[in-house]
């Protein structure tokens, strides 16, 4: 009997995929009057537009995946609802960047927290290696070892890690309620003002959403093992609305209690919003505590991305002869093959690239490919795909409508302000074009099954 991920390891992975780095770093940016919005009431509202963006892809995502009921997330997706190159394409961004740059990150930003607990500044190196970029690698082999053990033991570490995560976030919200005397809060004002108003209708709103959606990255994490997944008819939408719905809620307050608690100059350009307000509060010794519960809710990031991204390698295997080797399972029903690819392509991307790059970069691949998705609802309707197992969207069209509306306004902002990621873009999709067409032989049993459904993973 093939094991399964249960509804609740489904529910926890998208919400230990979107709390993570953004939710730490992006309001740091946005208090900068130079290129954010700084203002309190602005703010909130640019992170409720994020969870409403993010809500209406998931209830896409929830009618796609449920029809296809195929792992592998955009790769499956756009591979039957455009062609087989397009899906090949977001397979090879997923693995060479969106999973793995993501992983990196994550990784990077815990050895950050991790930092102040071992008395160390960030530019100490230990034997020639950078300690942040050390601790980063370590975290990554670790989760890879325990995702190689199997589905069961993969899921269970998930949903305690998930569980530590969310008591970590209530607590941390509650803070302010017993610690916030006198000099320890910011006197900030959420009233709207003229200017709130003025700054929510700017280019400048549109640029901050960059960040807040990559904070929000992650609302679909769990349609990347629909076909791994116990009923996916019933708990992967369940998990996509309920995990995305609670990540919003948490996201709106934790935003509050930083603005309540720290200054906008205490916050500017800081990366490690946690500790900024743990230590205003607590004091420096008690904040270390407060570093390393950061580092492990952060690591728990790491690992639902070790469950979500080797499936669209493994997918790959399955339909490419070429990557046959990534299709291969464990009796655990582990993809230990595709778990070591990505496990070395992020370790490279830990060393190779800097981490502010990391997060422009996937935030904008992610966001095309997500885009793409969404709109292919519109293809699936028309062509009646529809099946037994699908769960159709709530609010058609308005849902797709919104997501690809206030997508594009975002991508486009994005685009004009930093040129020099979209020629990235284009160099990082350029050798899955020519290896896409240099296979084509071994791809055409992809493109023979991309006018079918199937009923499963297999």
């Amino acid at each position: 009997m093939t094991l399964k991920y249960t509804r609740s390891v489904a529910t926890n992975m998208v919400i230990a995929n979107m709390i993570g780095t953004g939710i730490f770093t992006s309001l740091g940016f946005q208090v900068v009057p130079e290129i954010g919005i700084p203002d309190p009431f602005a703010i909130l509202i640019i992170w409720l537009v994020g969870g409403i963006i993010s809500l209406c892809g998931a209830t896409v995502y929830g009618e796609i995946a449920t029809t296809f009921n195929k792992s592998g997330g955009e790769y499956t997706f756009l591979t039957k609802l455009y062609h087989p190159l397009l899906g090949f394409i977001s397979g090879w961004i997923s693995i060479v960047i969106g999973f793995s740059a993501a992983i990196a990150g994550l990784s990077i930003a815990t050895g950050e927290y991790f930092l102040p607990i071992i008395g160390s500044a960030n530019d100490t190196d230990f034997i020639g290696i950078p300690i942040v970029k050390l601790i980063g690698t370590i975290v990554i082999v670790i989760i890879a070892l325990v995702q190689m053990r199997g589905v069961k033991f993969g899921g269970l570490v998930q949903n305690y890690m998930t569980y530590i995560k969310l008591g970590l976030v209530f607590t941390f919200l509650a803070l302010p309620l017993f610690f916030g005397g006198e000099g320890k809060t910011s006197g900030v004002n959420f009233a709207p003002t003229d200017e709130s108003f003025d700054m929510i209708f700017s280019l400048s709103f549109a640029g901050s959403l960059v960040w807040v959606m990559f904070a929000y990255s992650g609302w679909n994490a769990s349609s990347y093992i629909v076909g791994n997944m116990e009923n996916p008819k019933r708990n992967l939408p369940f998990s996509l609305m309920v995990g995305t719905l609670i990540v919003t809620v948490l996201y709106l307050l934790l935003n509050t209690v930083f603005m309540y608690v720290a200054t906008f100059d205490e916050l500017a350009f800081k990366v490690d919003l946690g500790n900024v307000v743990a230590e205003k509060l607590l004091g420096s010794k008690v904040a270390l505590f407060f570093s390393a519960v950061f580092s492990l809710a952060l690591i728990s990031g790491v690992n639902a991305m070790f469950i979500a991204g080797p499936r669209v390698a493994q997918q790959m295997g399955k339909d490419h002869t070429l990557f046959k080797a990534l299709g291969k399972e464990s009796k655990g029903g582990a993809p230990r093959i595709a778990i070591i690819v990505m496990a070395v392509i992020s370790i490279i991307l830990v060393f190779a690239v800097p981490f502010d790059a990391i997060i422009k970069f996937t935030g904008f691949t992610l966001s095309v490919f997500a885009l793409l998705t969404v709109g292919g609802i519109f293809i699936l309707r028309r062509k009646k795909m529809a099946n037994e197992n699908t769960v159709k969207a709530w609010l058609y069209p308005i849902s797709p409508i919104i997501f690809i509306a206030l997508s594009l306004w975002m991508m486009t902002y994005f685009a004009l302000e930093q040129p020099i990621i979209i020629l990235w873009f284009f160099i990082v999709i350029a050798p899955a074009v020519l290896i896409y067409f240099l296979t084509k032989s071994s791809n055409d049993k992809v493109e023979d099954d991309s006018s079918s459904l199937d009923s499963g993973d297999d």
